[in-house]
């Protein structure tokens, strides 16, 4: 494996723990951030994977984007697609004052349990396709 591609991805297993920690102290819009950026990272390994060795993956976090990047689109189910749509908004929106509230009033440990559950569960299936 490439050693741009081991990054990504050594990354993206490390903010999955970080979600979980903010999961355990209670940081609900963390939470949805670390998620987020798992994904985002997961994604830009598998970019990676496809770039010269010179080259870095877009600097962009749109999720939706980085998925078509990685040609991943047509073969993600509607449900993952879904996901992606949803963790999407929450890179932003966690860093921004007029969002931050309505992001987190929407957050709680039934939720970001599933939050983690799905986004676990997307970042095997990513790695899997490398």
């Amino acid at each position: 494996m490439k050693e741009s591609v081991q990054y990504w991805l050594d990354i993206a297993d490390y903010d999955i723990e970080t979600a979980k920690a903010m999961l355990n102290t209670g940081r609900y819009l963390y939470v949805g951030f670390m998620c987020h950026q798992v994904i985002e990272k997961a994604l830009k390994g598998i970019i990676a994977r496809d770039c010269a060795e010179d080259e870095i993956p877009p600097k962009i976090h749109n999720l939706t984007r980085l998925v078509n990047k990685a040609g991943l689109y047509e073969l993600m189910t509607n449900e993952q697609l879904l996901f992606i749509d949803e963790m999407n908004p929450l890179n932003i929106e966690a860093r921004y004052p007029e969002y931050k509230n309505r992001v987190a009033a929407n957050l709680s440990t039934d939720i970001c349990k599933e939050m983690i559950a799905k986004t676990e569960d997307l970042l095997c299936w990513i790695k899997e396709r490398l």
